[in-house]
């Protein structure tokens, strides 16, 4: 995957927040008129040590009494404390806005993801790896969730507190201040040269993070291989060599993320110290009062703060960049073929699929199929055979419109499938794969995932056609127990056989079986041919099989080689030709 320009990320970003820019409005106002009445605290306060130093002073030294220390603070005290007050109640609200506004733009967010990967090609899932694709929709996702929960606020108050307390400085004295830019001036560059720097090692902090990730995935999902080929230590050491890779680009991303403090604060200080000295002496020379420069200097601190803030969330939103990178280039993936305004409907389905000449590669330089042509008539069994390789679910692919075809083309019922909605096409069809699938939930739940409002009966009468019945009552809860492929309640034939039970209940007009009895014992496989022979009766069915004794009763075997059918007919009209086929048919069956 390509990552893009940081440029092209920002402007990506305000582009897709801007539903939300009259949020952000709202936001900038609260922050300004929330900043700005902190900073009139400092000045007023200047005041009030001004007028008090003065009361002493006529007192010549006497106490001042409370009735004129009251008359003397009771305003500027009064004033502070209002100001104080309405700033805190108006931060309040603009952090509980923000709060609202940052889950809403990355609940979208994930709604966009979401909503991608849905009509994203399956070539994209074929070559891409699984842990990476993971660790963009969740790690990066959540990253710039925090940038913008904390970050947006911060940069508001930052930017706003910087200019105002700037404002102050110039007002209180243009020639000082002068000397206390230069020095805001270099924490800048210093700012601008790490946050360029950081930007880069987020980046390769976050792809390390996804290989990890994939690794990590990868590693659980083959635990069983890796124990039985006792590969525990040569793993161990790849993820290891792995972590540590990330564990370096992090430490690096994050030394950088925090060093900025340590370097900005030396500047900022450094202005503070500058400006006391040079303060207190023109408060000795009599050029500015004790309350004003008590002032100055607070103001110094107002916007040294602020410029250290700034500069940790200017890196903050470098490392959300680099993660919102990683999500655009998923949303920027090509997506499955448009279809048609006009679809056509499929009404009163025969179950008739036709290839006519077709051409398929998974890139257009290397074609896979050539002019691959049979009929499937309908309510009849198609058994499709062939070595490893020989492109036998790619034809089921095909027929599903998992893929595109070159050239050519492919008709249900007489109608090209470009013209049926894939939704539609798809609907005909239930497929009972090799490896089996269960989601983490009831055994019902998983039978009726293709048909949700079946009802308790219907599960049943399914299960009982899948031979399956009788094990799921020996269940602790019966077809209310909690399973789902990773647990280990169900062996994998009995996997097999939900699975089955789950295309029963879905009854489609069309059933695909690849190597469907590939996981289960002989006596297992002579009861789901059974059941297989039910369901299949009076529907159009594709069989891929290795063991040619199931499909010897097919109306049509197709004999696939290196993509192409080299030769089709019936089991006795194949064994004939002594072609592939016989080879084959032979090769399991000789003495």
């Amino acid at each position: 995957m390509k990552t893009l320009t940081k440029e092209t990320s920002i402007r990506r970003f305000l582009a897709f927040i801007r539903p939300e820019r009259f949020h952000f409005y709202l936001l900038a106002f609260c922050s300004l008129i929330s900043n700005a009445l902190i900073t009139a605290m400092p000045f007023v306060m200047g005041i009030a040590i001004d007028r008090l130093l003065s009361a002493i002073k006529l007192g010549n030294g006497t106490p001042l009494s409370t009735s004129l220390l009251t008359e003397v603070l009771a305003s500027p005290v009064l004033v502070i404390l209002v100001l104080a007050l309405t700033s805190a109640g108006i931060s309040y609200i603009q952090e509980r806005t923000m709060a609202s506004l940052s889950e809403q733009i990355t609940l979208r967010l994930r709604k966009e993801v979401t909503k991608k990967i849905k009509v994203l090609p399956m070539a994209f899932f074929d070559n891409h790896q699984v842990g990476d694709i993971l660790s963009r929709t969740t790690n990066d996702i959540n990253r710039i969730a925090e940038v913008l929960l904390t970050g947006i606020n911060q940069l508001f108050s930052s930017i706003v507190n910087i200019v105002l307390g700037i404002g102050m400085l110039l007002f209180i004295d243009i020639k000082l201040t002068g000397i206390v830019l230069i020095l805001i001036i270099g924490s800048s560059v210093v700012t601008t040269w790490v946050a360029s720097k950081n930007k880069k090692l987020a980046d390769k902090n976050q792809a390390e993070l996804g290989i990890l990730n994939n690794q990590t995935e990868e590693f659980f999902s083959g635990n069983l291989e890796i124990k039985t080929f006792n590969k525990q230590n040569e793993t161990a050491k790849t993820i290891e060599v792995t972590n540590s890779r990330h564990a370096k680009a992090f430490q690096d991303s994050q030394f950088f993320d925090y060093a900025i403090y340590p370097a900005i604060r030396f500047l900022n200080q450094l202005a503070f110290i500058v400006s006391a000295i040079i303060g207190a002496g023109m408060v000795i020379q009599g050029g500015m009062t004790i309350g004003i420069i008590q002032a100055y200097l607070q103001y110094v601190n107002q916007i040294s703060e602020p410029i250290t803030n700034f500069s940790y969330v200017i890196n903050a939103i470098q490392g959300a960049m680099a993660s919102l990178d990683r999500v655009l280039v998923i949303l920027d993936q090509p997506e499955e073929q448009a279809e048609g305004q006009d679809l056509l409907a499929i009404d009163d389905t025969e179950g008739e699929i036709a290839f006519n000449d077709v051409k398929f590669g998974y890139s257009p330089d290397n074609l896979l199929m050539k002019n691959v042509s049979f009929v499937a008539r309908p309510r009849k069994m198609i058994a499709i055979v062939g070595p490893t390789g020989a492109g036998k679910t790619t034809l089921v692919n095909l027929l599903m419109r998992f893929y595109e075809i070159n050239d050519g083309s492919i008709t249900f019922d007489g109608k090209d499938i470009t013209l049926l909605s894939r939704k539609d096409l798809r609907a005909m069809f239930g497929m009972v794969l090799q490896n089996t699938w269960l989601f983490e939930g009831s055994v019902a739940d998983n039978i009726a995932y293709g048909k949700k409002d079946a009802t308790r009966q219907d599960i049943i009468a399914a299960s009982k056609v899948a031979q399956c019945d009788h094990f799921i009552r020996t269940l602790p809860n019966g077809y209310d127990t909690i399973i789902s492929s990773e647990g280990g309640a169900l062996s994998q034939g009995q996997q097999q056989l939900l699975t089955i039970a789950r295309v029963v209940l879905a009854n489609p007009p069309v059933v695909i079986l690849d190597e469907a009895t590939s996981s289960v014992d002989t006596r297992t496989e002579a009861e789901i041919q059974q059941a297989m022979r039910e369901v299949t009766q009076g529907r159009t069915s594709f069989v891929i099989a290795h063991r040619l004794s199931t499909i010897e009763k097919a109306d049509l075997i197709l004999v696939m080689k290196a993509g192409t059918i080299v030769e089709q007919g019936n089991h006795e009209e194949l064994l004939d030709k002594e072609g592939l086929y016989s080879k084959l048919y032979q090769s399991q069956f000789q003495a």
